[in-house]
């Protein structure tokens, strides 16, 4: 009976770290980049920081900019001040973006999406910043009033990406925490 029950707890103990293990899917150090310019990515940084994460944030980052890196960020979001401020046009950024996704896969580095615009950061001009950044990712979190009209939850549904969906922006840093 002893024999029984000391199996039966080294399964149970076995079984917690592993599950708790599988969240973590993600590793130090972390790109943060825009898709799309918006100042999104700054407060991306403050999450990371909140959680305790080592990251650094390139706005325009490119390949070059992979070298060392664990994880790739990627925060989508249009935003045409913001790309005037980087004197690039709509085109480039989405070209920019398809060419650090490929060398990012190429260099078998994570991605991750964060999505903490809301209904500002969605519609016409952000989809396809979100789109791209979604479908490339292998996990999101997002903010649900940017999901209202389950944009991202089909995505995640169709492409087998996990997906967490949070009711604050602040709530981000405590997802993070279980990832990383």
């Amino acid at each position: 009976m002893k024999i029984m029950l000391s199996v039966f707890l080294v399964v149970v103990l076995m079984s917690s770290f592993t599950s708790a293990q599988s969240d973590k899917k993600f590793d130090q150090p972390v790109l943060i980049t825009s898709a799309g310019q918006s100042a999104d990515v700054t407060l991306a940084g403050m999450l990371f920081k909140k959680a305790g994460i080592n990251y650094k944030i390139e706005a325009l980052a490119k390949e070059n900019n992979l070298d060392g890196i664990k994880t790739l960020v990627i925060i989508p979001g249009y935003s045409s001040k913001g790309l005037g401020a980087a004197g690039i046009s709509r085109d480039q950024e989405k070209a920019r973006i398809n060419a650090l996704i490929l060398a990012a896969k190429k260099k078998n580095i994570n991605i991750l999406m964060i999505h903490i615009g809301g209904t500002a950061r969605r519609g016409q001009q952000s989809d396809d910043f979100n789109e791209l950044s979604a479908e490339s990712s292998i996990a999101m979190i997002v903010v649900k009033q940017g999901d209202e009209d389950k944009f991202f939850t089909k995505i995640a549904g169709n492409k087998k990406i996990k997906i967490s969906l949070v009711d604050k922006m602040a709530e981000v840093s405590n997802e993070l925490k279980k990832i990383f």
